[in-house]
């Protein structure tokens, strides 16, 4: 349950009330805000004095739902606003792992050349074996600093695990949480407790209704600045890396409040589908897209495979433009 309190309700009695019902007390929309769990039903007696409305919800997707909040979430990507009536479509590029200053520096340069404003590029990376490149780690994220001072780029990377989070907000503007990171609650505690944005990608093996519930640990922690990333879940075909969720974009979009990116580099697995499965999502009218794109691909130390050069993913996103524009959508 979702309870907003009158106005006339002060800090410390909403946070008393709080207290008395062990439930979590946020601000939203500049009014004091208490959410129980989803199970209570009937409005406390001991409440009703003090109660301006109140929602019931099916379940712990209450923050987060169209049934509480109908219109989508508004939501900064630096200077870009996705969500509400905006209508953005914001691309997110950059290679998979920051390399080196000459690597992010030249998908830096291509980003301004094509009027892109976002640069995402790994520097904790939670690699499947422990022998592969793990990322660059602090000296990464000083890359990107210095890339944003350089170019004016809003700055995105990955949180691996808790042991740096703090050195992730500090770097960086927007959080991502990754696939595999998105059960890990000192992650999402400690973005509760930041104003910054925060993307969290869709687990491969997570329903849609555990995704979103990874976004209400940060939600109830009082940051509301959400965003959802679908990245593709391991199905049985194995011919593709993973298989991109439409259909769950769809639900998300009728039943979540959050705006919605769409990761068709991960989902694919390889370059030659890039395209089109992007063109797919942009059809869709999506808050986002995140493309991976490297200056020399067979070179990259992670991902290889997927990851466009700097003239497909020039080409890729003169395609999209006039995609977009077809369905009320703007690329930035």
């Amino acid at each position: 349950m979702i309870i907003t309190l009158k106005s006339s309700v002060s800090n410390e009695l909403a946070q008393s009330l709080a207290a008395s019902i062990q439930a979590f007390l946020i601000i939203d929309e500049g009014k004091n805000v208490l959410i129980t769990s989803s199970s209570v039903k009937e409005l406390p007696e001991s409440l009703a004095e003090f109660s301006e409305k109140y929602c019931v919800l099916a379940n712990d997707m209450q923050l987060s739902s169209r049934h509480y909040k109908s219109t989508t979430r508004q939501v900064a990507i630096g200077n870009v606003v996705i969500g509400g009536e905006t209508r953005n479509t914001v691309v997110i590029g950059g290679p998979c792992s920051v390399e080196s200053e000459e690597q992010i520096r030249a998908a830096s340069e291509v980003l301004k050349e094509l009027g892109l404003k976002t640069l995402r590029g790994g520097c904790f990376k939670p690699r499947t074996s422990p022998y592969s490149f793990q990322g660059l780690g602090i000296e990464g994220l000083r890359l990107l600093r210095k890339m944003k001072v350089e170019f004016g780029h809003t700055i995105i990377t990955e949180a691996r695990d808790a042991s740096h989070i703090d050195e992730i907000i500090e770097y960086t503007d927007v959080i991502q949480v990754g696939a595999k990171a998105m059960y890990d609650q000192g992650i999402l505690r400690a973005c509760s407790k930041t104003n910054k944005t925060v993307l969290i990608k869709r687990g491969f093996g997570t329903t849609l209704q555990e995704f979103v519930q990874a976004a209400e640990f940060v939600m109830s922690g009082g940051n509301l600045n959400v965003v959802l990333c679908e990245r593709g879940i391991r199905t049985f075909e194995t011919g593709t890396r993973f298989t991109l969720d439409l259909c769950g974009v769809a639900w998300l979009k009728e039943h979540c409040n959050l705006p919605v990116v769409l990761d068709p580099s991960h989902a694919m697995g390889y370059a030659y589908g890039v395209p089109s499965l992007t063109k797919a999502c942009v059809a869709m009218g999506v808050d986002g897209l995140l493309i991976e794109t490297h200056p020399n691909p067979k070179k990259a130390l992670s991902d290889a495979s997927q990851q466009l050069n700097f003239e497909e993913f020039k080409n890729l996103i003169n395609e999209i433009k006039p995609l977009a524009n077809c369905v009320g959508y703007s690329i930035v």
